[in-house]
């Protein structure tokens, strides 16, 4: 899929909040500028939240949770994150029961560390964005996202 600009990634992650659930994991990767942070925001914007979303990238976990939301969302950015390890400070595998995690720079914590994500991969082609996806079970009914 090729999303155009910003606002298209936008609105893609909005397609995404129509279809999270509790418990789901979305995992974003690609190089810095590719439009991660923008997915997340549509997909916030999507499930309520007023205003802006913060980049979590120097806070790591950005929680949000009802009635800001419609539903529990931790927002993390592993950038900084240079052991694996560090991971269980964070707690986010407890957190994930209840909430949707959406996790930037998830290489960070091992590429096997969530192998139920939906894994959306996001690659710079001259000025728009390829966007490839690895679709677990768990997401099979609710994909494709038109």
């Amino acid at each position: 899929m090729l999303l155009a600009d910003p606002t298209a990634s936008a609105a893609f992650g909005a397609l995404l909040a129509e279809r999270v659930q509790p418990g789901d994991v979305i995992t974003l990767t690609g190089p810095l500028g590719a439009g991660k942070t923008s997915i997340a925001r549509g997909l916030l914007g999507a499930l309520g939240l007023v205003g802006e979303a913060p980049s979590p990238s120097y806070a790591i976990v950005q929680p949000y949770a009802p009635p800001e939301l419609r539903l529990p969302v931790l927002h993390v950015d592993l950038y900084r994150i240079t052991d694996p390890a560090e991971l269980d400070e964070l707690g986010l595998d407890d957190a994930a029961d209840d909430a949707v995690l959406i996790v930037e720079w998830p290489e960070r914590a091992g590429w096997d560390h969530w192998p139920h994500a939906l894994s959306l991969e996001i690659a710079i082609v001259g000025d728009a964005r390829r966007l490839t996806a690895r679709v677990p079970k768990a997401w099979e009914a609710r994909w494709p996202i038109p």
